[in-house]
């Protein structure tokens, strides 16, 4: 489908020097001159990427008792990653400018100059579209060379004589694959079973021109799942999600460009997808739209054809989200049916048994991959809940992601309000929230600075406190305050951050 992009630069340039300034992310190594695709998380965007995470593992090792999360190396051997085809086939599109010599990835240059997504194309098909829309290297304008595929494998050597080669892990699912049998046989020899992995992946990424979004050693969150392929059409908790609507972009649909909203049921029955695979779709989509809070008409599941999947994807949808500061919807995330290929695979190579006795019968397990990529989820909230507004620029990221929960503040600093407003953060960080607490210049300049970062709400104590043991509780969006007890901010916040509206928790002032 074609279409002009339009990028949001002044956005994207905001919400970095934000970034920077406040303590979300920043450039590596930048005072020896940082290189694109490597960027070092401060300590807002810690925080927030370890509230993701555990987001990420309480909900979706939530959905079977079967479900474990395992760690693992990011060096493995060369023969894993001969087995799983990342040698041979983990390869990017690359063109060279003949005047500057820098280089490209041909298909995100295709796609940024004239709006085509050309996920598959061979690279004479890639020559064709850059010779057809005569596209010139951007940073000079010079002429583009042949397209020739890359491989994105970091290698090393291990070893004093460094005669070993190893490889940094491109993703974190092999490490699963890898691990199946011997969790098979710890978790008494159940299926499904899931192995979850949250950890460092690496790419050596031709060029990367998406800032935050991609990136060369970056942070995935992934669930591989493993059952008997002859139940891949049976799901323990289908009457759950039957009538759940999801939002799909199918293939058939590409030059239409509208979403079909479509129940768990007639995804099932009407475009043939099997339940096993539908309820992982729709338990997804929940996690975008009620815990991450994604605005319905910003998210969707877009199709790949079988040009554009991996050659062993029998079924790929990605979940798709719509950025101002990318220029339309990019993959954050996806569903997989990866079959029988990754563990058919290691058995070859690895000349291990990776075959199973399970209900009577000898098979190798079938895997279906949830994958998702943390850091874009990170620079995802970040678009979507940048504000604008005369007085103020913030980010109204729902609690459950924002990096502080609470804000304490003494209205002035004297007259005892320091002492009494580090008593209240003391407290309320005995309550287990990411508390801050500031007495550093006017309560105006306060709110701003802690309304720039996303913290939701903000306490401030003032002289009526000292009286009556009462502080006053802001809202970010809103800019509305109540007047609560000390005593009751335990009950308080907790409704708050959950998500009740302030008004129904006290009279607003």
């Amino acid at each position: 489908m074609v279409g002009q992009i339009k990028i949001n630069k002044p956005k994207a340039d905001e919400i970095i020097n934000i970034a920077g300034k406040r303590g979300f992310f920043f450039p590596s190594g930048e005072a020896y001159s940082s290189t694109a695709g490597f960027w070092t998380y401060g300590h807002l965007g810690t925080l927030m990427k370890h509230k993701f995470e555990n987001i990420w593992r309480d909900f979706f090792l939530g959905l079977d008792t079967n479900y474990f999360e395992i760690e693992d190396v990011n060096i493995l051997s060369r023969g894993v990653f001969q087995s799983s085809g990342h040698l041979a086939h983990f390869n990017d599109p690359l063109t060279e400018c003949s005047k500057c010599h820098f280089r490209f990835r041909a298909d995100e240059l295709i796609e940024d100059e004239i709006g085509i997504n050309v996920d598959g194309l061979k690279e004479k098909e890639l020559d064709k579209m850059i010779k057809d829309n005569k596209l010139k290297c951007p940073k000079c304008g010079g002429g583009l060379g042949n397209v020739k595929f890359f491989n994105m494998m970091f290698d090393l050597r291990v070893g004093v004589t460094g005669d070993s080669v190893m490889y940094l892990r491109p993703e974190t699912a092999q490490s699963a694959f890898v691990s199946f049998k011997r969790e098979f046989m710890a978790l008494r020899e159940k299926l499904p079973m899931g192995l979850a992995i949250i950890g460092k992946a690496f790419r050596n990424e031709i060029s990367p021109r998406q800032g935050f979004f991609r990136l060369r050693e970056f942070t995935q969150a992934e669930l591989q799942i493993f059952f008997d392929p002859k139940n891949i059409d049976e799901a323990e908790r289908w009457e759950e999600i039957r009538n759940y609507k999801l939002k799909l972009f199918l293939v058939r649909d590409r030059n239409k460009g509208g979403v079909l909203e479509i129940s768990c049921a007639d995804a099932n029955k009407k475009i043939g997808l099997p339940k096993f695979y539908v309820y992982h779709l729709a338990q997804v989509q929940k996690f975008y739209l009620e815990l991450l809070k994604i605005p319905e008409v910003k998210f969707r599941f877009r199709e790949l054809s079988e040009k554009e999947r991996a050659f062993y994807n029998q079924i790929h949808f990605d979940a798709e989200i719509e950025l101002d500061t990318l220029g339309g919807f990019k993959e954050v995330s996806g569903v997989h049916y990866r079959g029988g290929y990754d563990l058919t695979q290691h058995q070859k190579g690895s000349k291990e048994k990776f075959e199973i006795l399970y209900d009577g019968k000898k098979f190798i397990p079938h895997v279906l991959e949830l994958s998702f990529g943390v850091d874009r989820h990170i620079w995802a909230l970040m678009d979507l809940f940048f504000k604008k507004e005369k007085e103020r620029v913030f980010f109204s990221f729902p609690a459950g992601v924002a990096p502080i929960d609470v804000a304490v503040f003494p209205l002035v600093s004297k007259d005892k309000l320091p002492e009494k407003a580090t008593e209240v953060y003391e407290l309320v960080r005995n309550m287990d929230f990411y508390v801050l607490y500031d007495s550093k210049g006017s309560i105006g300049r306060m709110y701003r600075r802690v309304d720039e970062i996303g913290c939701p709400c903000m306490i401030t104590v003032d002289h009526k406190s000292l009286k009556d043991n009462t502080v006053t509780l802001r809202d970010r969006d809103s800019m509305k305050q109540i007047r609560i007890k000390i005593a009751k901010l335990d009950d308080v916040l907790r409704k708050y951050l959950a998500g009740e509206k302030l008004a129904k928790l006290g009279k607003i002032i």
